[in-house]
């Protein structure tokens, strides 16, 4: 750490904060030798100690004898912070997050009343001069803090100092009612006794205000996930996170790919793996020897010293490659399957070239966004910090404190909240199933059809005030997420769901001869459509089978889902590019530069604190990534070259295109917001059209189109993860590289097993509940879009879809005005396109599976994040993620102890919610019958007049 000494006050200078060395230390010396409160800020008075520590949630330790090293390095940086300089930091602050919808409103009117009232009168300015002066010679004598004698004096001088900086505070009402006298009071200090909101020392309040945003963040969530200083001599890379690191990719990779088309899914995420890894990478610090040697010119220390917390980041970030299943698994099992299309020609090496094809793509379009959604500080991906809080919490001392009377350690927690998880999770899944999608309205009268299609969690809309009390479907997104976003979503799906209801009850499109809210499709006599019925040997449209069968048809609840993607794609490009253009603008003329000048950093002109710490480490550069990109296209080349795919290899620069265009306005809102959504839907959409009664080559262009988004995301994820965690680019790089490999054989293995090997996988009655609801959509759509076309969905049989596209980009100028001309108190969270994005909450999905994230978002992200901050940086985190592993753990060993060989618990409450109309609509069941009700016996378009 930089000492305080005079030499380092007079080369202070506005934008100190942007060099690389004042934000660095010996985290070990740090650590090893704490400080006392009465060793630190010595130029400051024990009332403002006490009103930093309260900013910064640090007023709950039970001792101050040794302060946490964070608190250490910002009363230093405080008491070297020029005013100067802390009002030139405020104002660009100001400039860049007026209207930031993750900085709390508060914040942003603290920083403009300190920017725009900061104006001492003249007299005070040269009392404030001369005692500046005496300080700058003592200083000294201030930093030498192991003598009680220079503390002493400092705390005189600091007195003086306060008491001058109140002179130009005397029309402030508000001021501290007391100044403490030593430490020890502290413990007692009552959150809402000083509000660090009012203006009671500007001088303070400025100068500390400027140094949370330069050294640390503006964010509370990202302060409690992250240091505001670095040590890049910590270990990182080495063999023992390698070694734990291929272990655990391996077990992430089998069961999730194992559990992926279960509904609702269960998954091993990297929030949940991080608990397993700590103690792995402790087991190899005591049993490795500590032994080097070299290989090939490099060093390699088998064992140097303590388990880090980077080395426990770094195997994080590599086992969530595998933390999610590659999208192309579905496309794989879509056309294996005989339930699906049965093509016996995919065997393994078409598996392995196409996924192998698809997630080098996503990762090499990474390196491409690492300007736009990696390096700039509104970039928050509220997605993954909790996982960065956990490794804090597994890796990091905790000093022992008293929030809202909470002694409770955040490890101890943790595993409180994952074991209490663990066993209430049998209930739901096994013991009482029927409150898990708690269908409890429809068991008044389970027959009445109207009752199930409003209330009902299976094959209804979901209008339930009780919707769940499993954890699994209440999901721990509201542990998360911003509330906003939370609050925004729901909305929309609320009132999507009024435009299903109309499109079903005025029997719009033959929807009333369907469930309300299938997503399967349908032939004209209300049975499941088989696209074998309707294509030749080599999967391609028939024209003559298609005259006898007729088109197939969506439910209500799919063709509000498909309008709204719609209406989506335009409105959001042109929304991200009105209201965030100049951002955008700035970091791709970022990228432009990085390949004219490979030389050049990626981190020039960057000045938040991050970025600058991540000065340190070498940058993986463009061409890199560029390689993998060549590679990757070589793969898709040979995969539809080598294999009956019927897909031109233009198709494969297509999906590459389209993602060049959207992939930017895609992550940049996800990385503010946590919403994503994919391009799956535009891309069959125009190789429909382009390559008409072709499903094949819809599902594998659309593979292409959609993964190379998803996954691009997925690594640009963990890119900022290492953004925070301080983990080298390099690194990171060749970790996921390998862990790709891994992953893509693993999740093919197990996946070739599951066709082969469970019974009746992916049929709608499975006992296990591998329903495979994903695959199903991708089926349908490569029927609907592929095999029958866009042409005659928009021809004849759905032409109102169409005009959805118009929709979207007028509201998309519509709502950019709003946004540039409506007061800015009405439009920090307006967030138009999550609106519209609660629309494709349909089929199979319902507002059941997001009433309770609802709730528990208000309750987290809102309440108590408002009322009880330090609380919440805390615990909050670690009450989602203990869930989460909790509900992975106990549903791996149920599955396998009773599901696998079905030692059932028969009983009333493990079969009533399946007992009524509510789970049959899931397939069947409608307003009308198309035998009794329809012309003929079958409903839509005549035969012989089929679009």
């Amino acid at each position: 750490m930089t000492s305080n000494n005079q030499d380092n006050i007079q080369v202070t200078s506005v934008l100190s904060h942007t060099n690389l060395e004042s934000h660095e230390v010996n985290l070990q010396a740090l650590t090893s030798h704490p400080m006392s409160l009465g060793e630190v800020g010595t130029s400051l008075t024990n009332a403002q100690k006490d009103f930093v520590l309260h900013r910064l949630h640090f007023d709950a330790l039970e001792s101050f004898d040794d302060l946490p090293p964070q608190a250490t390095f910002i009363f230093e940086k405080i008491e070297e912070m020029p005013t100067e300089e802390a009002v030139e930091i405020l104002k660009e602050a100001i400039k860049e997050h007026e209207n930031d919808v993750n900085i709390m409103e508060p914040d942003i009117k603290l920083w403009k009343e300190l920017v725009n009232y900061y104006e001492p009168k003249s007299e005070v300015k040269d009392k404030l001069g001369k005692v500046f002066e005496h300080k700058s010679q003592m200083t000294e004598s201030f930093g030498d803090r192991e003598t009680e004698k220079s503390h002493g004096f400092a705390s005189k001088m600091g007195s003086i100092i306060h008491s001058i900086k109140r002179v130009s505070d005397l029309e402030d009402k508000s001021s501290f009612t007391s100044e403490k006298q030593g430490s020890s009071s502290l413990s007692d200090a009552d959150e809402h006794k000083v509000d660090y909101y009012k203006m009671v020392d500007r001088d303070l309040q400025l100068r500390l205000e400027a140094v949370i945003v330069a050294y640390w963040s503006p964010y509370p969530q990202v302060r409690a996930i992250t240091d505001p200083f670095d040590d890049p001599t910590i270990p990182v890379e080495t063999l023992r996170v390698y070694i734990i690191s291929l272990i655990w990719v391996g077990l992430g990779a089998v069961i999730n790919q194992f559990f992926v088309e279960r509904y609702p899914a269960i998954s091993l995420s990297s929030s949940v793996v991080q608990v397993f890894l700590y103690p792995s990478g402790k087991i190899l610090e005591w049993i490795l020897p500590k032994w080097k040697f070299k290989v090939l010119g490099l060093e390699i220390d088998l064992n140097p010293g303590p388990y880090t917390y980077k080395e426990q980041m770094l195997a994080t970030i590599t086992c969530g490659v595998s933390s999610g299943t590659s999208y192309v698994s579905t496309n794989i099992l879509m056309q294996k399957s005989d339930i699906f299309y049965g093509n016996n020609w995919v065997d393994f090496g078409y598996q392995i070239l196409l996924t192998l094809s698809t997630q080098y793509m996503g990762f090499s379009l990474c390196g491409l966004l690492r300007s736009f959604a990696v390096y700039p500080v509104k970039a928050v991906w509220p997605t993954f910090l909790p996982t960065l809080r956990l490794n804090k919490i597994l890796t990091s001392p905790e000093k022992k404190t008293n929030i809202n009377g909470w002694t409770i350690s955040g490890y101890n927690l943790f595993f409180i909240v994952a074991a209490v998880s663990f066993i209430y999770f049998w209930v739901p899944d096994y013991l009482f199933t029927s409150i898990s999608q708690f269908n409890w309205m429809t068991w008044i009268k389970p027959d009445n059809f109207n009752l199930a299609l409003a209330t009902g969690s299976y094959g209804g809309l979901g209008v339930n005030p009780i919707p769940s009390l499993d954890f699994n479907v209440i999901g721990t997104d509201g542990f998360y997420y911003p509330f906003y976003s939370t609050v925004i979503g729901y909305a929309g799906l609320v009132v999507s769901m009024f435009a299903v209801i109309g499109v079903y009850y005025s029997n719009t499109s033959w929807t009333s001869y369907l469930p309300i809210n299938s997503q399967y499709l349908y032939s004209n006599t209300g049975e499941l459509y088989d696209v074998k019925s309707l294509v030749n040997e080599k999967s391609l449209f028939d024209d003559k089978k298609y005259q006898e069968i007729g088109p197939p048809f969506y439910s209500a609840g799919n063709l509000v889902v498909y309008g709204a993607f719609f209406a989506l794609y335009p409105f959001h490009f042109v929304y991200e590019l009105g209201t965030q253009w100049r951002p955008m603008y700035e970091a791709t003329v970022s990228v432009l530069k990085g390949f004219r000048n490979f030389k050049r950093s990626v981190y020039e002109g960057l000045t938040d604190p991050h970025s600058v710490m991540m000065k340190a480490y070498p940058e993986v550069p463009e061409w890199a990534y560029t390689i993998i990109l060549v590679i990757s296209l070589v793969l898709a080349i040979l995969c539809v070259k080598l294999y009956p795919a019927e897909t031109p290899v233009w198709g494969i620069f297509f999906a590459l295109g389209i993602n060049f265009l959207f992939l930017i306005p895609l992550t940049t809102v996800a990385s503010r917001t946590g919403f994503s959504f994919g391009l799956n839907v535009l891309v069959e959409l125009i190789v429909g059209y382009a390559i008409p009664g072709n499903g094949l080559a819809l599902s594998f262009i659309k593979a292409l189109g959609y993964n190379i988004d998803g996954q691009a995301n997925n690594f640009v994820n963990d890119l900022k993860m290492g953004h925070y965690a301080k983990v080298p680019p390099r690194a990171m790089f060749r970790t996921q590289l390998l862990s790709v490999l891994v992953t893509a054989f693993i999740q093919l293995g197990i996946l070739n097993y599951q066709i082969t090997g469970i019974k009746d996988y992916c049929d709608p009655e499975n006992k296990q509940k591998f329903f495979c609801y994903g695959t199903n959509t991708f089926y349908n759509a490569s029927i609907l879009w592929g095999v029958i076309g866009p042409k005659r969905v928009f021809g004849g049989l759905y032409p109102v879809l169409k005009y959805c596209f118009l929709i979207g980009f007028l509201a998309g100028l519509v709502c950019v005005v709003i946004k540039r001309l409506a007061p800015r108190k009405y439009t920090k969270y307006f967030e138009p396109a999550i609106f519209l994005g609660g629309f494709i909450g349909w089929a199979p999905s319902n507002l059941s599976y997001s009433t309770g994230g609802l709730y528990l978002g208000y309750a987290m992200m809102h309440y108590v994040k408002r009322k009880y901050e330090a609380w919440w940086q805390k615990y909050c985190y670690l009450f989602g993620t203990g869930i989460e592993a909790g509900i992975a753990f106990s549903s791996i060993i149920i599955y396998f102890a009773v599901q696998y060989h079905e030692v059932d618990i028969n009983w009333w409450g493990n079969s009533v919610s399946y007992s009524g109309l509510d789970y049959q609509m899931r397939q069947y069941g409608s307003r009308l019958n198309a035998t009794t009700d329809a012309p003929d016996g079958y409903f839509g378009p005549r035969k012989g007049h089929f679009p």
